[in-house]
């Protein structure tokens, strides 16, 4: 996971909380948590490269609709990258 963005660390961490999200529930949440809009121009090429990567799969529901899953080398990358993050913050 050391070769993502924060941006696609946190789409990862979206799709994780998420049960098979679309695209546009994505947006909707992102934008939630960073306060702006997000461009699709920047979501969709994200979503493409944490396929690519083999992080997450791309489904269809639809013709216009695609949904995202996290694949087992996603939840390993998420499970690693909270134990590696659990070593520097201080849960009580």
């Amino acid at each position: 996971m050391h070769d993502l963005t924060g941006f696609q660390r946190d789409l990862l961490y979206v799709i994780t909380g998420r049960e098979d999200p679309h695209g546009l529930a994505i947006k909707e949440e992102l934008e939630d948590y960073y306060e702006k809009e997000i461009h699709h121009g920047r979501l969709y090429p994200n979503l493409d490269t944490l396929v690519d990567k083999g992080l997450v799969e791309k489904g269809q529901r639809d013709r216009r609709t695609n949904f995202y899953t996290l694949t087992r080398r996603g939840r390993r990358e998420i499970e690693a990258r909270r134990e590696w993050e659990d070593q520097y913050v201080e849960t009580e």
